[in-house]
C-alpha cells in the first residue's frame, strides 16, 4: 500500500501491506512510558507526554490505512494505586489531549468514544469527555476508543448484572450491557514494552483476538513498528475454532 506522508523504512514496509487483510479493529496496551523516561533519567511524567504523541501517530496512520476501530488502554482501574502526583499528571494530560486533539479528530472525521467507569473521574474531566464525544459524534473515518478507568473484570461484572436485570442469559444479551456493544471484537491486540500479559484488558472481547507483543517501549512505537505488527497479523491464519 502507498500511504501518504510515510517515508523511509516505514514507507517500504507499507508496500507489503494488503488492504483486504488489514484488521478492522486494533486494540493497544500502551506500556513502557515510565521505563522510557527512567532510561533517559527523566521523570515518569515525561514518558507519558511522549506516549501521547505516539498515540497521535498511531491514530493518524490507522485512519490512513482504513482501519475502522482503534482502542487504546489509557488508564486502568488499577492505575489509581500509583503515586498521587502521577495520577494528577495523567488526569491533566488527558484534559490537554482532549483540548488539543479533538479539533483535529473532528476535522479528520475521527469519532471519539470512551470505555470505562467515568463516574470515578474528576467532575470537570467527565464533562470534557462528554463534550469531546458529542463534538466528534459524526465522524465515520475511524472510531477511536479510549479505555479510561477501565477494567475487564469490572466490565464483565457490569454486563452480568445488566443481563440478570433483563432476565435474558444469552451471549447477545450480555454484549448489550458492555460499555460499547456496537464495537466489534478486536482482530489484533498489540502490547508494547516486552510484557507478555493482558492486564485485565477487554477480557470478554479478545477470545479470538490475535496477540502481538513487542519489546519496543510505547514512546518509541513509531509508524514502522505499527506496520510490522500489522504485517505479522496478515501472515496469520485465523480459524476461530475451525480446522
Amino acid at each position: 500500500m502507498e500511504i501518504e506522508g510515510l517515508k523511509g523504512k516505514a514507507a517500504e514496509l507499507a508496500k507489503e501491506l494488503r488492504k483486504e487483510k488489514l484488521p478492522k479493529h486494533v486494540a493497544v496496551i500502551m506500556d513502557g512510558n515510565g521505563r522510557w523516561a527512567k532510561k533517559r533519567g527523566l521523570p515518569r511524567v515525561k514518558g507519558h507526554e511522549r506516549g501521547a504523541k505516539t498515540l497521535r501517530k498511531v491514530v493518524e496512520l490507522s485512519a490512513k490505512l482504513g482501519i475502522k476501530y482503534l482502542t487504546a488502554f489509557a488508564f486502568s482501574k488499577e492505575n489509581w494505586k500509583r503515586p498521587r502526583e502521577e495520577i494528577d499528571f495523567l488526569m491533566g494530560l488527558l484534559r490537554r489531549y482532549l483540548k488539543n486533539e479533538v479539533p483535529t479528530l473532528e476535522k479528520n472525521g475521527i469519532k471519539l468514544e470512551v470505555a470505562g467507569d467515568l463516574e470515578e473521574l474528576p467532575g470537570d474531566l467527565q464533562e470534557k469527555i462528554k463534550g469531546a464525544v458529542e463534538r466528534t459524534s459524526s465522524g465515520e473515518r475511524l472510531e477511536l476508543i479510549l479505555a479510561i478507568n477501565y477494567g475487564g473484570r469490572a466490565e464483565i461484572l457490569r454486563a452480568a448484572k445488566g443481563m440478570a436485570r433483563e432476565g435474558n442469559f444469552s451471549q447477545e444479551a450480555f454484549r448489550r450491557h458492555l460499555y460499547l456493544p456496537h464495537v466489534p471484537d478486536p482482530d489484533l491486540l498489540i502490547r508494547t514494552s516486552g510484557e507478555i500479559r493482558i492486564s485485565n484488558f477487554l477480557l470478554w472481547q479478545i477470545a479470538y483476538t490475535e496477540l502481538y507483543f513487542t519489546p519496543v517501549l510505547w514512546p518509541d512505537f513509531n509508524e514502522r513498528e505499527y506496520i510490522k505488527a500489522l504485517l505479522d497479523y496478515q501472515r496469520r491464519e485465523r480459524r476461530f475454532g475451525r480446522v
